[in-house]
């Protein structure tokens, strides 16, 4: 008799966003592997559910210890709910080497779908969502981290990064030199959590912003590489610019819309509206 490995995705930081799928599996499971069990508590009393099941911890220290224990029960019949402290488990969060040794041994492998910080972060940014790719935490030493975003600076997708507060403002700087002080992007802070704030600018906006601290869980989202520079008229991009503006967006916004299309530098774009409003 074989068990099976759910994977719950756990709210950003609203339990309302947490269906009835995830509040039976939390009720129902045998074992729940949880990152937090503070915070697996706090989310049954919101939730007003009554975990039965054995709880154990399963965060990065102790992945690799945990596995035998539970692919034990996995295999002995036992449903385990995995279970990280927000989004999706495996995405940048413990998981994957469970997933890996379920699948290896023949477990079925299913999930809970709840919200997750990437795709959310990807909606309200404002950049285009099309294509796009995760890119997870960025290495915490610095040559490490402009290595990697000189190595990002001809992507053409949109790029999502986790970053912690603290180092968001060395990363913004380094993302400036890497990749253009005009990149536009976002930068997701508190998701769906009552202090929720999206940034939205050029990187060295973002990086000024940023140069004092920021508080909280951090997405960053940083539109891609342009296609390559546009040949335009002063006139054609002012045109272009009163387009964006007509349909709603503020100048600001129909200047980094003109400047993300064209892969033009913001500066070209803003010469020609001023030079379109000139007598």
């Amino acid at each position: 008799m074989t068990g099976r490995l759910v994977l719950g995705g756990a709210p950003l930081g609203q339990p309302g966003d947490v269906g009835p799928r995830l509040r039976s599996a939390l009720a129902t499971a045998d074992v729940l592997a949880v990152e937090d069990t503070r915070r697996l508590h706090r989310l049954a009393a919101d939730l007003e559910v009554t975990v039965t099941g054995r709880v154990v911890t399963f965060h990065e220290s102790v992945e690799r210890a945990r596995l035998p224990g539970l692919l034990d029960a996995l295999t002995s019949g036992a449903t385990v709910l995995l279970l990280t402290d927000a989004g999706m488990p495996s995405v940048s969060d413990p998981g994957y080497t469970l997933v890996r040794a379920a699948i290896d041994a023949g477990v079925p492998v299913t999930s809970v779908p709840g919200p997750s910080a990437v795709t959310t972060a990807l909606a309200v940014s404002g950049l285009p969502v099309d294509r796009f790719c995760f890119e997870g935490f960025l290495p915490r030493k610095g040559g490490e981290r402009r290595s990697r975003l000189t190595g990002l600076a001809d992507e053409r997708r949109t790029m999502v990064f986790f970053e912690s507060p603290h180092r968001l403002g060395d990363a913004l700087a380094d993302a400036v030199e890497a990749l253009g002080p005009d990149r536009p992007a976002a930068v997701c802070r508190e998701l769906t959590k009552t202090h929720e704030e999206v940034r939205r600018g050029t990187l060295a906006e973002l990086a000024a912003w940023a140069v004092d601290g920021v508080r909280g869980e951090i997405t960053l989202v940083v539109g891609g590489a342009p296609a390559g520079p546009v040949a335009l008229s002063p006139a054609e991009l002012a045109a272009e610019v009163a387009a964006e503006e007509a349909a709603g967006a503020t100048r600001k916004d129909a200047i980094r819309a003109v400047v993300v299309r064209t892969g033009l530098p913001r500066r070209t774009v803003y010469d020609a509206v001023v030079a379109a409003k000139s007598p």
